[in-house]
C-alpha cells in the first residue's frame, strides 16, 4: 500500500505510558540515532508492518471532527507547532484513554516522517507506536578473553501491540490502524484514535470484491440455478475484471461478470440492500486498488470440492468443464484440456 524506500525519519521521542499517570514519563527530548543503518532498522520497525495494509480510515466524532482530540494534535503537529510538546499531549490522550484494567503499561514511540509515497504521491507522515511486550534475546559478550551471555528483553522483529500511521493527504487525513489485542479492549481504536472506513478507493475495491463475492456465493444460488462451477466462474471473472482495469466503472463490470440482465437486476437489488445494511456510500466509478484487490483475491476460492475423493481448481474458460449424471445415477464432471503439465 505504501513505499517508503525514499522515506526520511525527521523527529523521534519516546515516552512511557502506565494505567497509573503518576508512573508515567513524558520525555523533554528527542531521540538521536548516528547512522544511515540505524534509520534503515527503525524504518523497518516503524513502517514495514503497514505496506501490505489495505484498509484505511480517517478521524471522526459523533458530534464534530474539531471534537476529536487526537486529529486536533497530528494537525497541529502538521502545522509546525512545537513536536516535543505536542507528542507530550498526545501521550497524555492516551493516558487519559487507558482507564481499563486490562490495558497493559508500554513504550510509546512518535515519529515524524518525510516522504511516504502513497499511491504515486509524497505525503508527510505521523506514526504513533505502543509496545506493550517485547521481545527475550541472548547478547553475548567478551571479557578477559572468556566468552559470556545474558538474557535481554527488548523490541525486534515484533511488529507493535498498537499502532497508527496518519498520513498526511488532504483532508480527511489517511490512517493506517494496527491493533494486535482487540479481544481485551477497543480504547485504542475508538477512545484514542476514534476513526471511520475512509471514502477512498482503497474501501471502494474492497467494499466492491466483498459485496460481489457474497452476491455470487449467497444471492446467486437463491435466485437461479447454477452449479458449484458457475459460481466459481463467476468469481474467477470478478478478480479477473479487476485485476486487469485500473479504474472501475459499475455497468461496465455487470456486463463483463454477469452478461445475463436477469442476473445483472439481482445483483443491482443486493447491491442497494448491501449498502443500506452496512451503511457505506459507494462510488459507481473509482479507481482500483491493487493492493486491495491482492489481498482480497486470496479468499476468492476458486476449488471445487467432489466428496473427500477430488479438488478441481477452476482459474479459466468455463466452457472447459461440463457436469453431467450417468445411466447408473453418478454424477461426473468432463474436463477438457490441451497439454499436461
Amino acid at each position: 500500500m505504501i513505499q517508503i524506500e525514499e522515506t526520511v525519519i525527521r523527529k523521534l521521542i519516546l515516552h512511557r505510558v502506565r494505567s497509573e499517570e503518576s508512573k508515567s514519563i513524558i520525555s523533554a527530548d528527542l531521540l538521536d540515532y548516528s547512522n544511515q543503518d540505524e534509520e534503515i532498522l527503525l524504518k523497518k520497525v516503524f513502517l514495514k508492518p503497514f505496506i501490505s495494509h489495505s484498509q484505511t480510515f480517517e478521524f471522526g466524532h459523533e458530534i464534530d471532527l474539531d471534537y476529536n482530540v487526537l486529529f486536533n494534535l497530528t494537525r497541529s503537529i502538521y502545522e509546525g507547532n512545537d513536536f516535543v510538546e505536542q507528542s507530550g499531549n498526545i501521550a497524555q490522550h492516551l493516558i487519559s484513554s487507558s482507564k481499563h484494567h486490562n490495558i497493559k503499561d508500554g513504550d510509546l514511540f512518535i515519529v515524524k516522517f518525510d516522504e511516504i509515497k502513497l499511491n504515486n504521491k509524497y505525503y508527510e507522515g505521523l506514526g504513533i507506536y505502543k509496545f506493550e511486550d517485547k521481545d527475550s534475546f541472548i547478547e553475548t559478550s567478551v571479557s578477559n578473553k572468556k566468552i559470556g551471555f545474558s538474557f535481554r528483553k527488548g523490541i525486534g522483529n515484533k511488529k507493535p501491540d498498537k499502532a497508527c500511521l496518519i498520513l498526511f493527504t488532504e483532508e480527511p487525513y489517511t490512517i493506517l490502524i494496527i491493533d494486535s489485542n482487540t479481544n481485551e479492549t477497543d480504547y485504542w481504536q475508538n477512545d484514542f484514535i476514534n476513526h471511520q472506513p475512509k471514502n477512498d478507493n482503497v474501501n471502494s475495491t474492497n467494499n466492491f470484491l466483498t459485496l460481489t463475492k457474497n452476491f455470487i456465493t449467497q444471492q446467486i444460488p437463491t435466485d437461479f440455478e447454477v452449479t458449484k462451477a458457475d459460481q466459481i466462474d463467476y468469481l474467477n471473472r470478478s478478480v479477473d475484471y479487476f485485476k486487469k482495469h485500473d479504474t472501475f466503472d459499475k455497468q461496465e463490470f455487470e456486463e463483463e461478470v454477469f452478461g445475463d440482465k436477469n442476473v445483472i437486476k439481482s445483483f443491482r437489488q443486493f447491491d442497494q440492500t448491501f449498502r443500506q445494511e452496512n451503511e457505506i456510500e459507494l462510488s459507481d466509478n473509482f479507481e482500483i486498488s491493487e493492493q486491495a484487490v491482492k489481498k482480497q483475491a486470496r479468499v476468492f476460492k476458486s476449488v471445487l470440492k467432489l466428496d473427500k475423493n477430488f479438488h478441481i481448481y477452476i482459474h479459466g474458460n468455463r466452457e472447459l468443464i461440463e457436469q453431467g449424471i450417468d445411466e447408473n445415477g453418478r454424477k461426473y464432471y468432463k474436463i477438457y484440456y490441451e497439454t499436461e503439465t
